[in-house]
């Protein structure tokens, strides 16, 4: 039987090649041909925070994508990659994607976040803080507005389109250093002078490091400190207007993270040297934290000043120069006492308080817990020039009655120090924020090679003494601190066939087999009708 029907296959072969493409051609483009994926957008996509923190997890504990997308709308989202625009964001869809086990999401943003409703921003800077909150094995990405992101979230129910990253899974980094930058002002006289520490972090924080450029937290607080170093170094040059007073002026690393910046350097300062300036005689420190927009301003202490104590002359100090020169702005004490029992630290501060180190910040948010301090939307439009301009000089004008006690001195209470040529340059301060948002500044994305440190180290040069670096390393058997990579990524979209297409194929696939079932079982019948149709041209 099987010389017989090989005797017959090859009569076919020879006698009608193009019978036997007609045959048997479908049926091998079917079963062996591979089913291309189209390449059809990439883009680039920057993933939620990954980091750990005294031990405990954050963030989003994957990386790598492979999935199919679809949108929120859809009704099963396992094991897909769910787009959503910011605009039409909220925790509750974010919260379904988690609770159905989708593969990823992808956060889509608007191409100008200043046009969002103000609604919809409060409403994100809320959700923000929630996300983070929570530990998620779902990668987490957000893109940039373009062409490529709206046409995946206008076509992918309809079309096929397989998510995949560039990036490999994410990996904790080794010996990253945190890095602040402290200069000085020495008072003139003897060598016990009190000093006036000034402090401002300079790090960012949001959902995702790449977004978060931190206009008003705290860029505004760090463009005011160099502000100050610069005009306390004009007054300071002259020695009929050189103070008795020491300043210190301390941009710290790592703000955002429980202020490690600033519990190395107190460290650095308290235990691991004999002489410094925070051992002696401080009279107290003064942490500038959100500065940018608002008509009010708060000042936080942990413990309220005693009378007497130069805490309260400085309180006392502000508020007269708020109430007589700028009465719009709307001032108060705001007093929270430090939980140990929290993760993080609410104001930094809380960092000198616990070294018994009198301290406080002064912001124009009245609560540690608000949004605005820790989001992607924190960008240069929420800082207004003019309110920075003028809180530059409130501390100014504050700080200048307490060094030179003009109070004591019979000097007026609306008497304006800084005008003229030694009033504050609005320009100078555009010019420190624009530095400080035309690049994300996360803690994780400044390396002690980022021309952020070093254009920061020259500019306290060109005011302040004794310039240094302080670094701070996470402990290796106990890190407080972890950070992750594979935080920005290039993701690609491939189109690929839908699942009708495959139930189509599986269907041709079983009807051709079944005609080939049929065809084997009757191949007389077949062989009769192959050999009367080729034969018939012969005859003739």
């Amino acid at each position: 039987m099987l010389e017989e029907a090989g005797e017959v296959f090859d009569n076919m072969l020879k006698a009608s090649l193009p019978l036997t493409f007609i045959v048997f051609l479908p049926a091998v483009l079917l079963l062996v041909s591979p089913l291309q994926a189209e390449a059809a957008h990439e883009f680039t996509v920057y993933r939620m925070q990954q980091y750990d923190l005294q031990g405990q997890s954050y963030g989003t504990r994957n990386s790598v994508l492979n999935t199919e997308a679809r949108t929120v709308q859809a009704d099963v989202l396992s094991r897909r990659c769910v787009l959503m625009r910011l605009a039409d964001f909220s925790f509750e869809q974010y919260q379904k994607a988690l609770r159905q086990s989708a593969g990823a999401v992808v956060i889509i943003l608007p191409p100008n976040m200043s046009a969002l409703p103000q609604d919809i921003v409060q409403q994100f800077m809320d959700i923000e803080p929630e996300m983070l909150s929570m530990e998620t094995q779902v990668p987490v990405y957000f893109a940039g507005s373009s062409s490529a992101a709206e046409v995946l979230l206008h076509t992918a129910t309809a079309n096929g389109f397989q998510m995949v990253t560039s990036g490999a899974q994410s990996k904790a980094v080794s010996d990253w250093l945190i890095t602040s930058v402290e200069g000085r002002l020495s008072g003139l006289g003897a060598e016990d002078l009190p000093t006036i520490a000034i402090v401002a972090h300079y790090d960012s924080f949001g959902v995702a490091p790449w977004l978060s450029y931190g206009a008003d937290s705290n860029g505004s607080g760090l463009a005011i400190l160099l502000e100050l170093a610069r005009l306390f170094s004009r007054l300071y040059t002259y020695k009929r207007t050189h103070a008795g007073y020491n300043l210190l002026f301390f941009a710290s690393g790592g703000g955002k993270f429980n202020y490690q910046g600033t519990k190395r350097w107190l460290e650095d300062h308290l235990d691991h040297t004999d002489s410094s300036l925070l051992q002696d005689n401080v009279a107290f420190v003064l942490c500038l934290d959100t500065l940018g927009k608002g008509d009010s301003l708060h000042l936080h202490v942990s413990k309220p000043p005693r009378e007497g104590t130069l805490q309260h002359t400085f309180l006392r100090e502000l508020e007269m120069v708020i109430s007589s020169q700028f009465s719009d702005v709307k001032f108060s004490m705001v007093h929270k006492k430090i939980n140990l029992a929290e993760d993080t630290l609410a104001w930094e501060h809380e960092r000198f308080a616990i070294r018994r180190l009198p301290a406080f910040t002064i912001s124009h948010l009245d609560s540690h817990r608000s949004g605005h301090r820790n989001s992607i939307l924190d960008l240069r439009w929420k800082v207004d020039s003019e309110v920075l301009s003028r809180n530059t000089r409130i501390l100014a004008e504050a700080l200048t009655r307490v060094i030179y006690n003009l109070t004591d001195k019979s000097a007026p209470s609306d008497l304006q120090i800084f005008t003229q040529q030694m009033q504050v340059q609005k320009e100078q301060l555009d010019a420190v924020m624009q530095l400080m948002t035309s690049q994300p500044r996360a803690a994780q994305l400044v390396d002690k090679d980022s021309s952020l440190l070093s254009t920061l180290e020259y500019y306290m040069s060109r005011y302040l003494k004794d310039v240094k670096l302080y670094q701070v390393k996470a402990d290796k058997r106990d890190p407080e601190f972890v950070f992750y990579d594979q935080l920005k990524q290039t993701m690609n979209a491939y189109r690929v066939k839908p699942a009708i297409f495959d139930l189509l194929l599986a269907l041709c696939i079983a009807a051709y087999l079944g005609l080939s079932y049929f065809a084997v079982q009757n191949f007389g019948l077949l062989y009769k009708l192959v050999q009367r149709v080729s034969w018939k041209p012969k005859q003739q």
